[in-house]
């Protein structure tokens, strides 16, 4: 394969042969570092937060929260290709690695000053996008280093406890922000429980989590030397290189089919987490309560699910466990669709969600093992872009099945659809040849 890069060698290092534990330790640790916004920002917290004391409507605010992170991922999508691949022509990921880490870290604290009053739309939208946009192509060049730290035959054990580490850090700030901010007595800290500054400080917790378990990665974790291209002529570069891949596809087309298989698969793994809880609410009548601890359950599983599949990712390869991953969540998935009890439904979404961290883990392994090494931010560029691309299928298709039938059942079974797809079309990916001989 012709290396289209103008980059010089110098810049494309082979895998690493010889690991520096405390360069990995320090961006599995990462992992944990930024689990933070996503759980407390953007899933449990603010969310609700934005919606009932900000909008002060549920209808309004569901929707007005839909379009923020709706935008987000848009331009996350677009952006996220041209960046990888900016990155790849300069030689250098960290300085982007830390820009876009302390954007987020930014953008977090100052959703304290996110008052609960409806004039403050504009500043919440302002900095939850700006996060949002922070955190995610933080982690693009987050992932692509992982080649360059991890030896072959250990990326995917890397790549697992990773995972398990970040849902872990998900269910522990989630639990210090419940506990040591949301359910405290008035008067606490002397925050003002009127001004919703109990509920605001958790978002300090989370720029204050992010930066501090960030740094390691920042201090110790090496970087690929520059090449000598300045920004203006690494972004020319950078446009140059994607069209050339463009126009030598082909060169890349297993890569191009295992793309197109997550972005389907991502979008029915994105779906179940965006309705699970409305599905348990409506089918089984939990409360918002019960919902909550559902969630919690999930990520404990899933986070285990990571760790445990780790070594069979290292054993199997990334593809295969994929394969089987996916295999797992369809069987669990469709045997929540037939339970008709909450005991059920607990039990089938435990092992449910064991399947959800591997499947996200060995998709990140896979690409590290089969990305060319002067296209790999690139590469992970175009990882981010699938999980955006089409986010919207999956949520637009349940709402559609569940109008037309008046069944959140039939409407749930679409995303089957979308896993079963996912999985045919990773059936057609190779193997490895680290696969094949083992």
């Amino acid at each position: 394969m012709p290396n289209h890069s103008s980059a010089p060698s110098s810049s494309n290092p082979p895998q690493a042969a010889a690991e520096n534990k405390r360069a990995l330790w320090s961006w599995a640790l990462y992992d944990w570092a930024n689990s933070a916004f996503f759980t407390i920002v953007l899933t449990f917290v603010f969310a609700q937060y934005f919606s009932v004391s900000v909008i002060q409507d549920d209808v309004a605010g569901t929707r007005a929260w839909g379009n923020i992170v709706g935008v987000a991922g848009v331009v996350i999508a677009l952006l996220a290709p041209i960046l990888g691949a900016i990155a790849d022509q300069s030689g250098r990921r960290k300085p982007w690695f830390v820009g876009f880490t302390l954007l987020c870290v930014l953008a977090s604290g100052m959703l304290w000053t996110v008052t609960p009053d409806q004039d403050q739309f504009w500043k919440a939208a302002l900095w939850v996008g700006l996060g949002t946009l922070g955190a995610e192509f933080a982690f693009i060049f987050y992932n692509a280093m992982l080649p360059d730290l991890a030896s072959p035959a250990r990326t995917g054990r890397w790549s697992g406890w990773a995972w398990g580490l970040g849902y872990v850090g998900g269910i522990a700030s989630l639990v210090i922000a419940l506990f040591g901010f949301i359910e405290a007595g008035d008067g606490f800290l002397g925050l003002d429980h009127a001004e919703a500054e109990h509920i605001r400080a958790t978002f300090v917790l989370v720029a204050v989590w992010y930066l501090v378990f960030a740094l390691p990665a920042f201090f110790f974790i090496p970087d690929r030397p520059a090449t000598g291209l300045g920004l203006a002529a690494a972004t020319r570069a950078g446009f140059g290189q994607l069209r050339e891949s463009i126009a030598h596809v082909r060169q890349y087309r297993d890569i191009v089919r295992f793309l197109v298989a997550r972005m389907l698969y991502t979008d029915g793994l994105a779906t179940i987490f965006t309705f699970g809880g409305v599905y348990a609410a409506g089918t089984f009548a939990m409360s918002p309560s019960e919902v909550l601890q559902f969630a919690i359950a999930l990520n404990v599983t899933a986070g285990l699910g990571a760790l445990a599949f780790a070594w069979i990712d290292d054993a199997l390869g990334g593809r295969n466990t994929i394969l089987l991953s996916l295999a797992g969540l369809a069987s669990s998935a469709l045997a929540i669709l037939l339970v008709e009890g909450a005991t059920g439904f607990w039990i089938w979404g435990m092992i449910l969600g064991i399947f959800v961290g591997p499947l996200q883990s060995a998709s990140r392994s896979h690409l590290a093992r089969v990305a060319p090494p002067h296209l790999q931010t690139q590469m992970f560029g175009l990882f981010a872009f699938s999980g955006k691309a089409t986010a919207f299928a999956g949520p637009l298709l349940v709402g559609w099945v569940t109008a037309a039938t008046g069944s959140q059942r039939w409407g749930m079974s679409t995303i089957l659809l979308f896993l079963l797809v996912g999985f045919v079309l990773m059936l057609k990916v190779p193997a490895t040849e680290a696969e094949r001989s083992g």
